[in-house]
């Protein structure tokens, strides 16, 4: 490719979202590869320019235009107050992807029940800036330290309480914490650089890309019900499909017969497809989806 080729250089967030982020441009139609030893993963398009970067320094080199945009989550946004484009929420059902939870929390049995009780007392957290805007909104003074990891072993001795991020809760029954506030939640967000979502081409380049991520994203609990109908019983096939659905049916070669195909909630398949049969579908088909573009 040649210097005078436009570019888009992306930041695909390293870690715990990394895998997830994989899957997401596969199912949009990218082949990304992230090898374990480089930090610029492959895509096989020739404008788009891959670099691997943890989340949480993600929105500041966004900001500081060294990336043009970026996967990171809600919550990096936010502790490091980077000026950035926010453009899109990504949540989707698949493991990191959901919306996860940063708690403050003590010891079960401590006396710390509130924020309240925290004056003067000493919080870990790996989010120090998210911890002290909270603290100041609710007129609290503590101590504020950095955590290097494995933050929820430290309450009751190396501190009298904690603000870390939470997925199931089950770290925090492990260590016999209890949660005091939620501190925020947060999804991961496609976010872009102020300039660079002014500029006409990587907009352009940007909105494409969006529009099959979340494409794949809305395809994700969806599949595709295809079935063979008697003319006179479309009416009661109808009737059991959610209200939601908007059949497709097509005429086949025998007039007395119909295609009806229609996308339905994965989760609905199992009730669905033994009522569709008593109701008169036949030939009934499941198909995956990668992509819904409304």
């Amino acid at each position: 490719m040649s210097d005078a080729t436009p570019r888009l250089r992306l930041g695909i967030p390293k870690g715990s979202l990394q895998d997830t982020t994989q899957k997401l441009f596969q199912r949009a139609g990218y082949d990304l590869r992230i090898s374990g030893r480089s930090y610029y993963p492959d895509i096989d398009d020739a404008e788009i320019q891959c670099i691997l970067i943890r989340p949480q320094e993600m929105a500041r080199y966004v900001e500081q235009g060294v990336l043009d945009c970026a996967i990171t989550g809600l919550d990096w946004m936010l502790e490091t107050g980077a000026d950035v484009a926010e453009l899109a929420d990504l949540r989707a059902p698949w493991p990191n992807y959901g919306t996860v939870r940063w708690v403050m929390a003590s010891k079960e049995g401590s006396a710390f029940n509130s924020v309240k009780d925290l004056e003067g007392r000493h919080i870990a957290t790996e989010a120090v800036g998210m911890t002290k805007r909270f603290l100041a909104e609710h007129g609290v003074n503590a101590s504020v330290e950095f955590s290097w990891g494995a933050t929820e072993v430290k309450p009751p001795i190396l501190a009298d309480a904690i603000v870390d991020v939470s997925e199931t809760g089950s770290s925090l029954r492990a260590n016999q914490l209890r949660v005091m506030h939620v501190v925020l939640e947060s999804t991961p967000r496609f976010i872009a650089n102020r300039a660079a979502a002014q500029d006409v081409w990587k907009r352009a380049k940007i909105e494409r890309m969006l529009m099959l991520l979340k494409g794949a994203i809305a395809a994700a609990t969806r599949v595709l019900l295809a079935m063979n109908v008697a003319r006179d019983r479309v009416d009661a096939v109808l009737r059991i499909l959610p209200a939601l659905a908007t059949p497709t049916v097509s005429t086949l070669s025998d007039p007395d017969w119909v295609d009806l195909s229609t996308v339905v909630e994965e989760k609905q398949v199992r009730e669905l497809i033994p009522r569709l049969y008593e109701a008169g579908a036949r030939g009934i088909i499941e198909l995956p989806i990668n992509k819904i573009i409304d």
